[in-house]
């Protein structure tokens, strides 16, 4: 079943196994999902960066897909990502 952050997965698959890293902005991001991301995505950056246990489906996005968040800067409204 999709879940509603699978857009940013699907994203992150479709990048070239070459790509190590990609720098997205928030708006980007929210351009993939066709959705504005939370409050706390702009608020705080352990929305970004908690554990994969628990109901956290957008970290389980860019986990499936072989990637993590690397730096967040909320101040500037950026996420760079890395392949793992």
């Amino acid at each position: 079943m999709a879940g509603k952050y699978t857009p940013l997965e699907n994203y992150l698959l479709a990048l070239p196994k070459n790509k190590r890293e990609v720098t997205l902005s928030f708006e980007q991001i929210e351009g993939i999902l066709k959705f504005k991301l939370p409050a706390s995505a702009y608020e705080d950056e352990r929305w970004w960066r908690r554990e994969k246990e628990g109901n956290h489906v957008h970290l389980r996005a860019w986990i499936h897909a072989g990637w993590k968040v690397e730096t967040v800067e909320v101040d500037k409204k950026l996420a760079r990502l890395v392949r793992v």
